[in-house]
């Protein structure tokens, strides 16, 4: 089944003391859904967007992120996160992505995915942690 572009997923989150930017940061920040956690759900986002097409032995890999982050959201509400796929370009998807808390939109931007074969990312992984005599996790 070949990937085409229009394919959307959504997700949704509760936001957390422990996805907050004060939580990631420092005492100095605001207790809110901090940018870093919220570019995570995107990527999970699109990521998950692409799971049915996926054969045996792969997987998708972030490699770009552009992203606005707009409005605060409060420990306790909840969001939604939703990836449409807008271009397929072989191995590299575009994604636009977006999320909204209760009350408004919070973030929007575009996401760049490719998908990759595991064993052969991982064999790579490999090599590069054993030139440095580390022993792959």
């Amino acid at each position: 089944m070949a990937i085409e572009p229009g394919v959307t997923h959504e997700i949704t989150m509760t936001v957390g003391e422990a996805d907050t930017a004060r939580a990631s940061g420092g005492e100095t920040l605001p207790p809110v859904l901090s940018t870093p956690r919220m570019i995570s759900y995107m990527e999970r986002t699109a990521h998950e967007a692409l799971l049915p097409y996926f054969t045996a032995g792969q997987t998708s890999v972030g490699s770009e992120v552009n992203i606005r982050h707009m409005a605060a959201t409060p420990v306790g509400m909840t969001v939604r996160f939703r990836a449409e796929l807008t271009s397929v370009d072989k191995r590299r998807m575009c994604f636009k992505v977006e999320a909204w808390d209760e009350v408004e939109k919070i973030g929007e931007g575009q996401h760049e995915r490719f998908i990759i074969d595991e064993g052969r990312f991982y064999e790579r992984l490999k090599a590069k942690a054993e030139k440095i005599g580390q022993k792959p996790a």
